[in-house]
């Protein structure tokens, strides 16, 4: 699956798992003379906070790009160098090559640890209260991922992924949500959804790594475990067919369309919120 996508799917996923937002139809149902007049946009199973919602997905969206980390020329490869670049390369080593250990549970255990660890480092001062300096470092790298993915940085800015990502890393930083488990939530999300991605895809991943189930010689030739089982053990039920190919983008239109409707909610209403607690001040005051 394309980078893009990946980033895509993880927003979307984040927002799907966490938002309440509701989408005003009632125009269009009114002119339809039918229908719903709001959709709801998620299934609200974390009740988070609205910032929560924002930060989580554009955490998550980088997030569902780490596993191609394994890969010396990823999208993410070259998303914040010279910093990415060597970690592409330590990664790539460390994980046995690409699709291999980071697109394994094993994989997915070493990445929610990692993150669980970074959040973990908190610091309290006088002004601004709890810090969060551990997950604010881990999202420069995340929110830089996703901005090169999403293309919100023309490939010839860059050094612009530095100033995003230091930007939205310092707001997670200072301003993180309260519920101490988002971020390594985040990233297991995101690292699980980039997994599944890929499986939908021909190539398959290993789930397993490092070791290697491969299928029986009985079972080779039948035409479903064929199709889903492959040769060299890797598992995948490739309704998508190859990467990039058309059924994948009439897939990820929508769902990056979902993904930004989501966001997009969610910051028009901590807005009207903040609009509303400045009039009811105002009113208060006079």
């Amino acid at each position: 699956m394309m980078g893009a996508h990946h980033a895509a799917c993880g927003a979307a996923a984040w927002i799907a798992l966490t938002t309440h937002a509701h989408l005003d139809v009632s125009l269009l149902a009114e002119k339809l003379g039918w229908g719903p007049t709001s959709i709801d946009l998620g299934l609200g199973l974390w009740n988070i906070s609205p910032v929560g919602v924002v930060t989580g997905a554009l955490v998550t969206a980088g997030a569902a790009l780490i596993p191609d980390a394994d890969h010396h020329n990823a999208t993410i490869a070259h998303s914040l160098p010279p910093l990415s670049n060597a970690m592409c390369a330590g990664v790539g080593k460390v994980a046995g090559g690409h699709r291999h250990g980071t697109h394994s549970l094993l994989g997915i255990g070493a990445f929610v640890a990692i993150a669980w660890l970074a959040g973990l480092w908190t610091m309290d001062t006088h002004t601004l209260g709890t810090i969060y300096p551990g997950a604010g470092i881990m999202s420069v790298l995340l929110v830089a991922f996703a901005a090169k993915a999403l293309k919100i940085i023309p490939d010839r800015m860059r050094r612009s992924p530095w100033a995003v990502g230091l930007a939205v890393g310092a707001f997670v930083a200072l301003f993180a949500p309260q519920e101490q488990s988002w971020f390594p939530v985040a990233m297991g999300v995101g690292v699980i959804v980039h997994i599944l991605g890929d499986m939908m895809t021909t190539g398959g991943c290993n789930l397993v790594w490092p070791f290697t189930i491969k299928p029986p010689k009985a079972l080779h030739n039948m035409p479903v475990i064929r199709w889903m089982w492959k040769p060299n053990g890797y598992l995948a039920v490739p309704v998508l067919g190859n990467a990039g190919s058309w059924r994948e983008w009439l897939l990820l239109v929508p769902i990056g369309l979902y993904a930004i409707v989501g966001v997009g909610t969610t910051i028009i209403g901590m807005g009207q919120a903040g609009l509303s607690n400045l009039a009811a001040a105002a009113g208060l005051g006079s």
